[in-house]
Formats: structure tokens, sequence, C-alpha cells
């Protein structure tokens, strides 16, 4: 069973940084393609990054591209979700996702979760 444990959540001042892991772990025949999403309450969650199994290909949401870098390293199966300048509006809980094939930006084709990691920016 495969299963994605998700760290490094935390409180941030506006314009600073977190950095997002997420570890795959269990029986896996390949490498997943990965990606994130955050999610406010009362809001759907939304798609922010994902990358190809491989790593050859990376995509974000419009609002994080510039200050958002995702990237993996497949030997230690995690993913990273590098988050700079910071702003309130990104303030929520983040999702791990994985895919055998790839990611889609659709939350609802997303079968595989972290648990969620709370990142909240202060002014």
């Amino acid at each position: 069973q495969v299963q994605l444990l998700e760290s490094g959540g935390g409180l941030v001042q506006a314009g600073g940084s977190l950095r997002l892991s997420c570890t795959v772990s269990g029986r896996t025949r390949r490498s997943y393609a990965m990606g994130w999403f955050r999610q406010v309450p009362e809001k759907e969650r939304e798609f922010v990054a994902a990358i190809t199994w491989n790593g050859s290909g990376a995509y974000y949401r419009d609002s994080v591209k510039g200050r958002f870098t995702i990237s993996r390293d497949n030997a230690k199966n995690t993913v990273y979700l590098q988050m700079n300048s910071l702003k309130p509006e990104d303030t929520a809980v983040y999702y791990c996702a994985a895919d055998p094939y790839d990611v889609s930006r659709d939350h609802g084709a997303v079968k595989l979760w972290g648990q969620g990691a709370l990142v909240t920016v202060s002014l």
C-alpha cells in the first residue's frame, strides 16, 4: 500500500520562505508523478504544482509561478515544494498528491493524497 507523508508546514511572515516535503512509502513499481494542492475552509482544493515522474517537467498555477518551485529526489522517494516570497493568500492546508502516470489539475481525479500540512502566512 502506497502512502504519502508530508512535513514542513508552519507559520511564517509575509515575504518569508518554507519548504514542504512529501515522502512516498510502500510498494511502488516505479516513481510516481507528484503534485501539491492546497485548500482553505469552504473552498475547493486547488492545484498548486506538479512534476513528472522523472522530473523532466514541472507545472504551476499562475499565482505561484516565480515564487514556488517543485522538485524531487527519486533516490529518497521525496518531492519538495520550495515556497518563497510567501503572501497571506498562500495560507492553506497543503496536500501532496501522487499518480502512477500524471497528476491532474482536477483534484477530483487524484486518488492518492497525503495527510496535509498547514501553512500560515502572517502579515
